[in-house]
């Protein structure tokens, strides 16, 4: 069996967030970028699932700009067999994303394809619902443990209530959440093994994928600082002072 991970690159998630003058997006330039959190989670769930031996190629796809190959030689140096670069230079919103990834999918007949929960940079949480769709195959989202044994995957999700456990066919969407692994630390010689590692290129282009983006985002702003904080006396005084700011 073949997995397909997605890899999406983010502002590194230690970095404090700045918007850009203008307000017309988030400063990117000079900023440390990184692979998305999640991502890197179910990079790590694809390998132990083929050192078990129940995949025989892990696949890293990645969507961006041309120096996002270098964040792709990372995912080779976890242990992918090999990446494939979707180039474009352009921000792809989630459904765009789901329609690209489904494209691959069509080329590469992935068993299962594992994608993180979200993106830190968008928060979406859309991209591996959409893609299950459009794929029209099962998905299991939020996963906090993977088995796979006779064509099933059963997953362990977490919800709102607590744990719930599902079983789906394959070639099924995975989507993980922060408590499935913890990834593993990659070491020097891995880093050097990834440079001949291959990396496919195509031009986002040559999908024919619909670029058109449903959505339009107007303009970026920084959250309100926070006011000073009020002393009161007692319960009622409180009371008062929200009525009078009007949240009462």
């Amino acid at each position: 069996m073949k997995i397909l991970v997605g890899y999406k690159r983010v502002v590194d998630y230690n970095v404090r967030i700045q918007v850009k003058p203008d307000g017309t997006g988030v400063a990117t330039d000079g900023v440390k970028l990184s692979v998305n959190p999640f991502d890197d989670i179910a990079l790590e769930e694809a390998l132990r699932l083929r050192e078990k031996g129940v995949a025989e190629e892990v696949l890293v796809v990645g969507i961006g700009p041309a120096d996002l190959t270098a964040h792709l030689r990372n995912g080779l140096a976890m242990g992918a067999n090999r990446a494939i670069h979707v180039v474009t230079p352009e921000a792809v919103q989630p459904l765009t994303a789901a329609r690209a990834f489904l494209k691959l999918v069509e080329k590469e007949q992935p068993g299962l394809v594992i994608l993180g929960k979200q993106a830190i940079d968008d928060d979406a949480n859309q991209t591996g619902q959409m893609l299950a769709a459009l794929w029209d195959r099962p998905q299991a989202t939020f996963a906090s443990k993977v088995e796979i044994a006779a064509g099933k995957a059963t997953v362990t999700r977490e919800v709102d209530a607590g744990l719930e456990v599902i079983e789906t066919e394959l070639p099924a969407v995975i989507t993980t959440d922060l408590r499935l692994n913890e990834p593993r630390f990659i070491k020097l010689p891995d880093i050097m093994k990834a440079k001949s590692k291959p990396i496919d290129t195509i031009e986002f282009a040559s999908l024919g994928v619909d670029t058109h983006d449903q959505l339009k985002t107007t303009h970026y702003a920084a959250p309100a600082k926070r006011s000073k904080g009020v002393m009161v006396k007692d319960a009622a005084e409180l009371v008062a002072t929200l009525k009078q700011k009007g949240l009462l």
